[in-house]
């Protein structure tokens, strides 16, 4: 399997950090590159026509896109029960698309900065992408907690994942603030080998 992927794009992260926690990571090519909805640059759009990363070309069919889509194969190509049966399965997809939409967020903000000229830049846009953000937040310090702390499964892996964004791209807004138990967790995960060994460049 060969995945096309950014080292600075959370939902690539995401699904590298399910593969090494899957013991399946060396069985993974990477090529690197990405573009912008602005400039295609080296994103893999023979393998996926919108043009984002993570995607991951398989021997045995199309590839697939979407970390969502590639974790839950990855998963089941290794048959590593991260994504757990029972209640249980339906809290950890709530919580990995939670995460999701934390990313998304954050990623629009990023972009509103980058890519639009300043001078059309619209701050109440970007103030709105970060309420979704501090709601999630909010969410998480107060009803996900002791599913956090359970056993390891697609749930944790997004959520790490999308704190961890948040201090790549968005430090200056300390997450942390408010919220002193996700802090605590997601120092804690933070030390795991899978996400130490998926940590983006500073």
């Amino acid at each position: 399997m060969t995945l096309y992927y950014s080292p600075t794009s959370p939902y690539a992260r995401k699904v590298m950090v399910l593969a090494h926690e899957a013991g399946i990571a060396a069985d993974i090519d990477i090529i690197t590159g990405s573009g912008t909805p602005l400039d295609a640059g080296q994103a893999p759009v023979a393998h996926n026509p919108l043009g984002k990363v993570p995607t991951l070309a398989r021997p045995d069919g199309p590839a697939i896109y979407d970390s969502r889509v590639i974790c839950a194969y990855l998963d089941q190509f290794a048959q590593s029960g991260l994504y757990p049966g029972g209640a249980r399965h339906w809290d950890a997809l709530t919580l990995e698309a939670t995460a999701d939409g934390i990313l998304d967020a954050a990623l629009a903000m990023v972009y509103e900065s980058r890519l639009r000229p300043e001078d059309i830049r619209f701050a109440p846009f970007v103030e709105g992408q970060w309420l979704k953000i501090a709601r999630s937040l909010d969410m998480l310090e107060a009803r996900w907690i002791s599913y956090l702390a359970g056993p390891v499964c697609i749930g944790q892996i997004a959520t790490a994942c999308a704190l961890s964004y948040l201090d790549l791209r968005h430090n200056a807004r300390n997450w942390r603030d408010g919220h002193p138990t996700l802090a605590t967790w997601h120092l804690k995960f933070a030390q795991r080998d899978s996400m130490r060994a998926t940590e983006p460049p500073a």
